[in-house]
């Protein structure tokens, strides 16, 4: 990566923050300070990583909660360690239920798209593994922010505001008031610099700290868990909560240009970036803004996804294994593909052989790329009773198909969209990166990791460089600030352009770049984002 960090092109461009001692980078200022916090009073990147996680399921409410999930990648002593922190369909669920009960799909909202939150037991894990400090300690910002209130952000209000009026259009049955009472006024969400509460929030954090994530798992939260679900027809219970445990897993990657490109693997949709990338290393990009680098970026995703949503489910399920999704071949034969039109996206056959990110580092030498997500903003639009938890609504991604990889099953991972990215040169950590925002994650990681891979971006410049994002078919949404005359070319490409003004549909990004003994950090405008740095 040969960015020059002091390039100047005009009085408004952003520039990335610099350190040496530590940095977080979020997507929410308040959160960010709370992992710095933990930094400056003797912690590592992985007690900043937690802080700041459990910070961000108060103060950004609108992308991650306490019920959701969680992914990590983390540079520890020279070795890169992955978590999948998903949970798993719950035992009393089946296909045959849900035809039971007349369901052609799987819903967004309530108890059925409801798998074990793994999101507190990721905190756990990651503290017991590599932490250094106190694990009650590193939840006390979120908790005093909880209690004591906490001024409202404003790219957060505004989605606040989103997600309180489709709630009050869609969710109408009883179950749903909790929503109501945890997360608005009379009603009524918070706008920008309103002081908000979470008080049941809070005491759940304290909970939670005080037992060590023992008692959502274990204890009384699991019990309200229980109760609530059987109250409202749901079918998690407690025993599906004692019997979950977070993954350890073995990272997985492609060399693109001299570089390694780290994700999860599956049942996360990390492996969609770096198919495209394998694809993309077969041709050569001197220019960032060219039609041509913009059609065969979208061109190479669209083939990466049809990969996905044909073959990937738990790693151990898969007809198609990973190494074959990823190897050299299979790239070379997929970007042969790739002419001069748009095409609609078909699965190959190869031979067998919604979210908050934060990235954390210290001066050890510690890195994190984390994240986690309730998905659709605030999840399934549960709210246990007396808790202020919201619980995620990841089994969506499940089909009713029983003949697809990702049919619905009683102990079964999703399809996870969420995906912490990590790149490293030569075996050494060069840092995270990741850019939140469902299906957009992977289109956001290879955008992104081109932009300072082969086109010389600094992090900064290639968070705030203007993006696409494929939707379907050969439909294909830019920023309003993608050039007018390229979108032009691509459409007559015969891909179907359309202006989006929604800048969170494109992803919010994060990067902390090791170099030479300084931390380069860079946060995305498209957020209320932050670098806290020491």
């Amino acid at each position: 990566m040969d960015f020059d960090l002091l390039r100047y092109k005009y009085p408004s461009q952003r520039m990335v923050t610099l350190g040496n001692r530590g940095m977080v980078a979020t997507s929410q200022y308040l959160a960010a300070n709370a992992g710095l916090d933990m930094l400056k009073g003797g912690g590592n990147a992985i007690d900043a990583a937690i802080a700041t996680a459990a910070c961000l399921t108060v103060v950004e409410p609108t992308s991650n909660g306490i019920g959701g999930d969680a992914f990590a990648l983390v540079w520890h002593e020279g070795k890169l360690f992955g978590l999948n922190s998903c949970g798993h369909a719950p035992e009393g669920i089946s296909l045959q239920a849900l035809e039971r009960e007349g369901l052609k799909e799987i819903p967004k909202y309530g108890w059925i798209p409801v798998t074990v939150p793994g999101a507190v037991a990721a905190w756990r894990e990651l503290s017991d593994k590599f932490g250094k400090l106190p694990f009650s300690q590193l939840l006390e910002p979120a908790i005093d922010y909880a209690l004591n209130g906490f001024p409202v952000s404003p790219v957060v209000a505004y989605y606040w505001q989103e997600a309180a009026n489709k709630y009050a259009k869609e969710l109408k049955d009883e179950k749903f008031k909790y929503w109501f009472e945890t997360f608005t006024k009379n009603g009524v969400a918070p706008k920008a610099g309103d002081i908000w509460y979470l008080p049941d929030h809070g005491h759940t954090l304290k909970e939670i700290a005080h037992t060590k994530g023992q008692s959502f798992y274990r204890g009384d939260i699991a019990d309200r868990i229980d109760k609530f679900s059987r109250e409202t027809g749901g079918y998690i219970r407690k025993k599906d909560l004692e019997d979950y445990k977070p993954k350890w897993v073995e990272p997985i990657s492609v060399n693109y240009r001299g570089y390694n490109i780290w994700e999860i693997p599956p049942n996360n949709q990390g492996i969609v970036a770096l198919i495209a990338l394998n694809i993309l290393k077969e041709f050569e990009f001197t220019n960032r803004e060219d039609p041509i680098t913009f059609h065969r970026q979208i061109e190479a995703i669209k083939l990466a996804f049809a990969d996905a949503k044909r073959y990937v489910t738990e790693e151990d399920r898969m007809e198609v294994k990973v190494k074959a999704l990823l190897s050299d071949d299979y790239g070379k034969e997929r970007a042969k593909l790739i002419g001069d039109e748009a095409m609609l996206p078909t699965h190959g056959k190869p031979d067998q052989g919604g979210t908050v990110y934060l990235a954390t580092a210290d001066g050890e030498g510690n890195m994190v790329s984390f994240i986690q997500s309730n998905y659709m903003g605030f999840g399934s639009g549960l709210v246990i009773p007396g808790t202020g938890i919201a619980l995620h609504n990841r089994g969506h991604n499940f089909t009713l198909d029983p003949n697809h990889v990702n049919c619905i099953e009683a102990g079964k991972r999703p399809y996870h969209t969420i995906m912490p990215g990590f790149i490293t040169k030569d075996n050494k950590a060069v840092g995270p990166f990741g850019v939140m925002g469902a299906f957009m994650q992977p289109q956001g990681h290879v955008q992104v990791a081109m932009n300072m891979i082969d086109f010389n971006l600094n992090p900064q410049e290639a968070l705030d460089a203007f993006r696409w994002q494929w939707v379907e078919g050969k439909r294909v949404y830019i920023e309003p600030e993608f050039p007018a005359h390229m979108g032009k070319k691509l459409e007559s490409m015969g891909h179907e352009i359309g202006p989006s003004l929604d800048y969170g549909s494109f992803g919010r990004g994060q990067i902390i770049i090791r170099r030479d003994g300084a931390l380069i950090g860079a946060t995305d405008k498209r957020a209320d984002s932050s670098v806290a740095v020491w």
